[in-house]
């Protein structure tokens, strides 16, 4: 086997563990948006101030590959890895937002299972992170990550059947299914995280 050399330098990994932190955070704030009676104003505020939080992360990320000579692994990857976990907050975001601006009061009580999906998500994805630096066990990691995405799967098909059962107007329906879908999106961004994460171990095994 040839010998790899591995910079000792942990800094990549605490910010990637940073990044995924942030997502434990954008989770909590989407839970507390969904919860009955939450100022909807105040949620989206400081889900915008956690959104720009976690930008300064990834600014941060790519700022430190672009000026490192020798990175823990390939900086494509690590752009990807930054990206992705980027992108997953983003979508929370997006999904906050929209609660706010479409004014919808009253939610689907099933969405609290994506929620509860993202959450999980969010706590693998920040626990499993700082093993990117010894590479091992990883597999336990997208394994997990891609069951949950099942699970998220199979939430969004009942979710959008009892969208289209008659029981809400066609307005709340055009709402709602655009925030559904996002929270779709957001379970599937967590999935791509775990394929860079793979990807990489594969790559360094």
């Amino acid at each position: 086997m040839a010998f790899r050399f591995r910079p000792v330098d942990t800094s990549f990994y605490d910010l990637f563990t940073d990044s995924a932190n942030h997502l434990v955070t954008g989770t909590a704030l989407l839970a507390e948006m969904l919860s009955e009676g939450a100022d909807h104003d105040d949620v989206a505020r400081r889900m915008r101030d956690a959104e720009h939080a976690a930008d300064d992360t990834t600014h941060a990320i790519i700022k430190k590959v672009n000026s490192t000579f020798v990175t823990p692994f390939d900086r494509e990857d690590i752009y990807s890895l930054a990206s992705g976990l980027d992108d997953v907050m983003d979508m929370m975001d997006e999904v906050v937002d929209m609660i706010l601006l479409y004014e919808v009061r009253q939610l689907p009580a099933a969405l609290s299972n994506q929620v509860e999906v993202l959450q999980r998500c969010a706590e693998l994805t920040s626990a499993w992170m700082p093993r990117l630096q010894s590479m091992q066990s990883l597999e336990e990691y997208w394994i997990e990550i891609n069951r949950l995405e099942n699970t998220g799967d199979k939430n969004h098909r009942r979710i959008l059947a009892n969208l289209f059962s008659g029981e809400y107007k066609t307005i709340e329906v055009l709402k709602l299914k655009d925030i559904v879908e996002s929270l779709e999106d957001a379970i599937d961004a967590f999935e791509k995280v775990a394929n860079i994460v793979e990807q990489i171990a594969v790559k360094e095994s």
